[in-house]
C-alpha cells in the first residue's frame, strides 16, 4: 500500500461514499473533497463535512497508518492543526491536536471495493518492462490515442520550458534561440551537447555579421570546436584557420568552455565536419531562418528549406586528413524529420505559446506526416500493441515511459487508472 494509492482513492472518489463513519463511530458526510496539495502541508485544502451533523471546514491529511501522524512529527506543525479529518487505510492509534482535542480519523479499507485494490496491486507490483505490459495489448484505441496526444502535448510543453530558458538568456531573440537548438539537433544524441555548448560560446550577432560569406561560418564553427589546431598542409584546411584566427581576435572569441566534438562511433554521414559544413551553408543560403521556419506548414516545405549540402572541400572528405570517394552529402530527408521533430515543432509551439495562442492543428498534421522513430522504446511497445507509425505516436511514447511507467505513476496515467477501475 501506498499514500499515492489513498490520494487518488480520495480524490476520484474510488470509494463507498453510504454510512461513512469515524473510528469513534460518528457519521461521516463528504460536502467536497477539498483542493489536492501538491506542496508542503495537509495533502487536501479547504475539505468540508458534516461530522456527527456539525459541519467542519478545513484540512485533510492522509497516512496508511494513524501512527504515521507522530511519525511525521505533524503534531508539532502549526500547518496540521487545523486537519479536520485524518484519512488512513489502517487505524492504529488516536490522533491529537495541541490543545489535546482528538482528530476524527477515517478508515478507509472499509470502504474500498476489493477488486479496485487487487487491480492496483497487480499493477504495481509487476517485474514486467512496464507495469501494464500484460494488459496493454487490449487497452481500448480511443483511449490510447488521447492519452499519446496529451502526452505530445506534454513532452512539447517539457521542450518548451527548455526552449523559454534559452530566450531569457537570449534577450528574447528568438532568431538565436533556433540556432542555438537548431546546432544542437545537427549533433544527435553523441554530439548534440557539444554542439549546444559551441552555440553558446559567442554571441548570434556574430552570425549575422558572417551571414554572407559560408567560409567565415565554417572557419568559426571548425575553430570553436578546436578542429583547426592540426598541421595540415591544405589550401582549404589553411584558409579556414587563418580566417579563425583573424575572428578570434577581432572579437574576442573563446572557447575553453566548448565540449569536445566526437567523431568515434559515429557513421562518417554523421561527423561534425559534415554536420558544421551542412550547417555553414544552411545560415549562409537563407537568412531571417526564424520567421521562413515559422511560416512554412508542411513536410515538403522544410525538406526544401533544410536540403542543403556541403562546400566542395568535404564532398570528397570526411576528415580534414583523408580524401574519400566523392559524394552527395546534402541533408536526407531522414535527418530533416529529426530537425521538424527535434527543432522546428518545438519552437513554433513554444512561440505561439509565447504569443497566447493555442496549440495549432497544423502541428499535429506535420508531425503525423513524419514516421515513427526508431529506438528500442518505441519497438517495444509496438511488439505490445500495433499503433499508427507516425513521430507523434514515437514522441508520445517515449514521454509515456520515461515521465510515467518509468516512475510508477500508474495513478496518474490515464491506462492504469482505466486498468485499476476495471471491473
Amino acid at each position: 500500500m501506498q499514500e499515492d494509492f489513498l490520494h487518488y482513492i480520495w480524490k476520484y472518489k474510488a470509494f463507498s461514499l453510504k454510512s461513512l463513519k469515524t473510528t469513534r463511530g460518528e457519521d461521516v458526510i463528504i460536502k467536497s473533497l477539498g483542493e489536492h496539495n501538491l506542496n508542503a502541508g495537509p495533502d487536501f485544502f479547504n475539505g468540508q463535512l458534516i461530522i456527527d451533523n456539525q459541519l467542519w471546514a478545513g484540512n485533510l491529511e492522509i497516512h496508511i497508518k494513524s501512527s504515521d501522524w507522530y511519525l511525521h512529527n505533524h503534531e508539532n506543525d502549526k500547518a496540521y492543526d487545523n486537519v479536520i479529518l485524518h484519512i488512513v487505510w489502517e487505524h492504529d492509534t488516536e490522533i491529537f491536536r495541541k490543545d489535546n482535542s482528538e482528530i476524527p480519523t477515517l478508515e478507509l479499507k472499509h470502504y474500498v471495493d476489493k477488486s479496485l485494490l487487487n487491480n492496483y496491486q497487480k499493477l504495481i507490483q509487476s517485474k514486467s518492462w512496464i507495469n501494464c505490459e500484460t494488459d496493454f495489448p487490449v487497452v481500448v484505441d480511443f483511449l490510447l490515442n488521447n492519452w499519446l496526444e496529451r502526452m505530445y502535448i506534454d513532452r512539447l510543453e517539457n521542450k518548451s520550458e527548455r526552449i523559454k530558458t534559452l530566450l531569457d538568456a537570449s534577450n528574447n531573440d528568438w532568431e538565436a534561440v533556433l540556432f542555438k537548438i537548431l546546432l544542437k539537433n545537427f549533433g544527435l544524441k553523441v554530439n548534440g551537447e557539444s554542439f549546444l555548448s559551441l552555440a553558446s560560446s559567442f554571441d548570434f550577432y556574430l552570425i549575422r555579421k558572417l551571414q554572407n560569406d559560408v567560409l567565415d561560418i565554417e572557419a568559426l564553427l571548425f575553430g570553436q570546436a578546436n578542429l583547426l589546431d592540426g598541421d595540415i598542409q591544405d589550401v582549404y584546411f589553411l584558409d579556414l584557420k587563418k580566417r579563425y584566427q583573424f575572428l578570434q581576435q577581432k572579437f574576442r572569441l573563446n572557447n575553453q568552455g566548448v565540449l569536445r566534438v566526437h567523431f568515434f562511433r559515429l557513421r562518417p554521414p554523421n561527423f561534425p565536419s559534415i554536420r558544421f559544413s551542412q550547417f555553414a551553408n544552411l545560415y549562409a543560403l537563407e537568412q531571417n531562418l526564424f520567421s521562413k521556419v515559422i511560416s512554412l506548414k508542411t513536410k515538403e516545405d522544410y525538406y526544401k528549406l533544410f536540403t542543403k549540402s556541403v562546400t566542395n572541400f568535404w564532398e570528397t572528405h570526411y576528415t580534414f586528413s583523408k580524401i574519400s570517394r566523392k559524394t552527395n552529402k546534402a541533408l536526407t530527408k531522414s535527418f530533416i524529420d529529426l530537425l521538424i521533430i527535434n527543432t522546428i515543432i518545438p519552437i513554433k509551439f513554444s512561440y505561439a505559446k509565447s504569443q497566447g495562442k493555442s496549440i495549432d492543428d497544423d502541428l499535429f498534421k506535420l508531425i503525423k506526416q513524419i514516421k515513427m522513430e526508431k529506438n528500442s522504446i518505441v519497438s517495444k511497445f509496438q511488439d505490445l500493441k500495433k499503433m499508427e507509425k507516425n513521430a507523434l505516436n514515437s514522441q508520445a511514447l517515449l514521454q509515456l515511459k520515461q515521465h510515467f511507467c518509468d516512475k510508477n505513476k500508474c495513478l496518474q496515467c490515464a491506462i492504469g487508472n482505466s486498468l485499476i477501475t476495471k471491473n
